[in-house]
């Protein structure tokens, strides 16, 4: 990865740590230069990370600007609602994927286990890849992409914002795999509902946790 997307990844991981801690609150638009001073960057990366928030459902182009807006818990249970609906029906087709398949991706999450999620976005594009190849799975390219979609719109709560489900999160996804090489697709579906469910949880105490930190005392 170059320099270039190193900071413009820094840079979206910054600027959400602002919105989700009330930094910058809803309505606050995304000014280039602005949060470059804040950030000690040049307009690019910054332009490139606004960019990227923006397409994960924090921020919203208002006329002229781009303005924050948060991700309420409500909106989280509806987002994890569909995802719920969707991915554990799809994930039951994946018993007929080729086992080299599900052998290069257990590698690849042993592997990141072991060296852990910093250093670039590795831990994303496992996570995307794995549930992509899951969706994809039941040849409906409609409800991939609504899947996609959906998981577009929560990826913003990443090993940075819940560090306690990146091990965990790699177990359940190992778990996915080992119900899919038993050929049993009651038991994928059951595994990938209940990873599902606990990422729900986990997002939604990070929410709570947020909120309670932006109060003022009283």
């Amino acid at each position: 990865m170059n320099g270039s997307s190193n900071l413009a990844r820094n840079a979206r991981r910054r600027i959400i740590d602002m919105i989700l801690n009330g930094t910058l609150k809803p309505g606050d638009a995304l000014q280039e230069a602005a949060l470059g001073d804040i950030l000690g960057m040049s307009r690019t990366p910054v332009r490139e990370a606004i960019k990227r928030i923006e397409s994960e459902g924090l921020a919203v182009s208002a006329g002229r600007f781009i303005r924050v807006r948060h991700l309420t818990p409500a909106e989280i249970e509806e987002i994890f609602f569909l995802r719920l609906q969707l991915e554990p029906i799809s994930a039951r087709a994946a018993i007929r994927l080729p086992a080299p398949l599900i052998d290069g991706m257990e590698a690849r999450i042993r592997t990141l286990m072991t060296d852990g999620p910093d250093g670039d976005d590795l831990q994303w594009r496992i996570d995307d890849d794995l549930h992509a190849m899951l969706a994809r799975a039941a040849g409906n390219r409609t409800t991939e992409s609504v899947i996609a979609g959906l998981r577009n719109r929560t990826c913003v709560f990443d090993h940075n914002q819940v560090p306690e489900r990146f091990l965990k999160g790699c177990e359940e996804h190992l778990e996915i795999l080992a119900a899919i090489r038993s050929g049993d697709a009651d038991a994928v579906e059951t595994a990938v509902a209940r990873h599902l469910e606990h990422a729900r949880d986990a997002v939604l105490a990070r929410l709570q946790q947020l909120q309670s930190q932006s109060k003022p005392e009283s």
